[in-house]
């Protein structure tokens, strides 16, 4: 069997394909708002340095990326090693060589990648006009301007998303989401007055 077609197997015995979807939502949600969050604060504070922004913003994104894979991995082993050993005494019989072993070993990595890789991306995103502007890149109308217009478009994007997940209205669920980011960072205003 091919390493996709094995993953996908392991995945639907494991029932996890739904578990992964709602890490990345969830973890990159969480990515995108913080992200949004501090460049609403560079907004607001006036004048930041470049480097500063861009070294805050990337231990934001370090240490999101690094609770995500950690905490879906120590979870998921913890949960896949439960079920496999429930398995196992309602069977009567060692599994450790079988395909819920395998699973059992390999779903928590994959999960935990999702979890991690999803607000570290996403982050990554939101940060480019920062890291354009820092490299000589003229943007426009200024890079903190353009990585909130950004984070609004990945959050939307997150929104629609989810729609296809549920069959739901794709703008509908879209602006949901940006309501959300748009409480936040009137929230951030109001704070920073």
């Amino acid at each position: 069997m091919a390493p996709l077609e094995q993953l996908r197997f392991l995945l639907h015995i494991t029932h996890s394909s739904g578990i992964a979807r709602r890490y990345f939502v969830t973890n990159g949600f969480d990515g995108a708002l913080t992200m949004l969050g501090l460049m609403m604060g560079f907004r607001i504070s006036g004048g930041v340095a470049p480097a500063v922004m861009i070294a805050a913003c990337m231990g934001a994104a370090i240490a999101l990326g690094m609770s995500g894979l950690s905490s879906a991995y120590i979870s998921e082993a913890a949960e896949r090693r439960r079920e496999l050993r429930e398995l196992e005494e309602a069977m009567l019989v060692d599994l450790n060589a079988s395909a819920h072993a395998r699973a059992a070993r390999l779903v928590p990595m994959l999960i935990a990648l999702v979890n991690g890789m999803a607000p570290f991306l996403i982050s990554l995103l939101i940060m480019a006009p920062l890291w354009l502007e820092y490299f000589g890149i003229l943007v426009k109308p200024s890079p903190i301007d353009t990585a909130i217009i950004v984070a609004f478009l990945l959050i939307f994007l997150i929104g629609v998303f989810l729609a296809r997940v549920s069959g739901g209205f794709w703008l509908w669920t879209g602006l949901r989401t940006v309501a959300i980011a748009t409480v936040t960072s009137l929230l951030i205003l109001l704070v920073g007055v």
